[in-house]
């Protein structure tokens, strides 16, 4: 059950990240692609980090959207060249 939560906050902050990274998208379901493992990157850079946002799922959302911004960013510095 809790890998499907992650799927379903993974979709919703791949699209957030791409509203808000805008140049740096790839359609809704890229996007929404990306989310999902943003959101796995989200987990692990902020754990390493040691940054937590709380449980729940406004924490998670904002963990995920993180990460799928942090995702988007990356894949946009190698797709414009």
């Amino acid at each position: 059950m809790e890998l499907l939560y992650v799927l379903i906050i993974g979709a919703i902050a791949g699209w957030l990240a791409g509203q808000l990274f805008r140049g740096f998208g790839f359609g809704l379901i890229g996007n929404i692609a990306v989310g999902i493992v943003g959101s796995f990157i989200g987990f692990w850079l902020l754990g390493k980090l040691g940054i937590s946002f709380g449980e729940g799922l406004v924490g998670t959302l904002v963990t995920s959207i993180i990460g799928a911004g942090v995702l988007l960013f990356i894949i946009g510095l190698f797709k414009r060249r």
